[in-house]
């Protein structure tokens, strides 16, 4: 925990687990609660948090790319299928950690209808694995050459 800390500048909140980790051994992705401990529903289940990761992420997300991969939905069939078992994933491995109704049939990231936050759809690549979640596939496979898990940057 001492290790999110850092890499986030502040005391981490409702971490369940690591979900994912760099070739090095520090964190990569946190798995949190669907309820912060002050109450607080989370829908977040899957938090990146290695600084190389976020940063990558963050310049992707800068390109306007969230916009493309959304616009790409409506006449790809498949890739919408896909998207939403990646939103049903993302619910089941989150309805694990309990029922929070506030936040019910809302996953993160804006599945299935829109990307919205490509960092968390990295996080659900990295924590459940590749084939899960395709824009999380994608936007991995887009930042390969500055951040991979593969190779540690820690």
């Amino acid at each position: 925990m001492a290790a999110v800390a850092e890499q986030l500048g502040r005391e981490p909140r409702g971490v369940v687990e690591i979900a994912a980790r760099c070739v090095c051994g520090r964190p990569t992705v946190v798995r949190t609660s669907p309820r912060l401990p002050d109450g607080t529903p989370f829908p977040t289940s899957y938090y990146l948090t290695h600084p190389g990761a976020v940063s990558s992420v963050s310049t992707l997300e800068g390109s306007g790319l969230m916009t493309e991969m959304t616009d790409r939905l409506p006449g790809d069939a498949e890739l919408a299928a896909a998207y939403r078992r990646a939103h049903e994933d993302y619910l089941a491995a989150r309805a694990e950690l309990g029922d929070v109704p506030e936040i019910a049939g809302i996953s993160a990231g804006g599945m299935p209808g829109r990307v919205k936050c490509l960092h968390v759809l990295v996080g659900h690549s990295l924590a459940r694995g590749r084939g899960v979640n395709p824009f999380g596939d994608e936007a991995l496979d887009l930042i390969a050459s500055s951040w991979s898990p593969t190779r540690c940057t820690c």
